[in-house]
């Protein structure tokens, strides 16, 4: 929730605030890029991606900052749902199986 808050507040640097905006939205999203039920591969977002893309953002913001924020995530009661992020997965989705269709199809 802090990232979240962190993306919309122009305080943040320019940089941070696009990159927190992608992983708060990624992981408030209701859709993961690869969905959890795949073998090991499924818990790779939430085990490496995530936790990466985290850490790069609070290397962007500087410390007083991101304390401020943290205090006002504390403070929300209601977890916002992004469907721009579920909207993203989907787009990267189904652009891999239309070149894999293409690939297919100029394989015959």
């Amino acid at each position: 929730m802090a990232l979240w808050i962190a993306s919309g507040d122009k305080r943040t640097p320019i940089a941070a605030r696009a990159l927190a905006l992608l992983v708060a939205g990624y992981a408030l999203s209701p859709i993961d890029l690869i969905p959890d039920f795949i073998p090991v591969l499924g818990l790779l977002d939430d085990v490496i991606l995530l936790p990466l893309g985290i850490w790069l953002v609070l290397r962007m913001i500087p410390p007083a900052l991101m304390a401020e924020f943290r205090v006002q995530a504390e403070q929300v009661k209601v977890r916002p749902r992004v469907l721009a992020g579920a909207a993203l997965v989907i787009v990267v989705w189904l652009a891999v199986l239309s070149w894999i269709a293409a690939s297919l199809w100029r394989a015959d």
